[in-house]
């Protein structure tokens, strides 16, 4: 069975960057996972497993200026994590900083990660992206659809 994650999940984060993972997720992460700036304004959590498949194939690509601007991006805030007692997450600065975190954010599941996002820009992307999810539907899965 393939597992995968997914919903959403309207959580809060502390004064101090803590945020409180849902015990259905933190089953399916495990206890040792990686988070990092993400794509489009939101955090990336992988599990450890994930991240490692991610990391090998990273370096099979090649020493040029896209990819090694990337992999900065990507890798510079990338930090392994575990829960706390309470079952949070100490989310850091530039973390908060680059996703624009406040007190309300959102946690979705996107298949083989988590995304944390402000829901602000949560709210945002959805508004701006509702009317064109059936065309992209549309065009990603036409071929598979019969």
């Amino acid at each position: 069975m393939i597992k995968m994650f997914m919903g959403e999940y309207h959580q809060k984060l502390d004064e101090k960057g803590r945020l409180i993972i849902p015990a259905k997720i933190r089953y399916e992460l495990g206890d040792n996972f990686i988070i990092t700036r993400g794509l489009d304004g939101c955090l990336f959590i992988y599990k450890k497993e994930t991240w490692d498949k991610i990391i090998n194939s990273y370096q099979t690509l090649p020493n040029v200026k896209e990819a090694r601007n990337f992999m900065r991006f990507f890798l510079s805030g990338a930090t392994p994590q575990n829960f706390d007692k309470q079952g949070r997450i100490n989310i850091s600065a530039p973390l908060i900083k680059h996703a624009s975190l406040s007190k309300e954010v959102v946690i979705i599941g996107v298949g083989d990660r988590l995304e944390i996002w402000s829901n602000d820009n949560w709210n945002k992307f959805t508004e701006e992206n509702e009317d064109k999810f059936s065309e992209l539907a549309d065009s990603l899965f036409s071929q598979n659809l019969n």
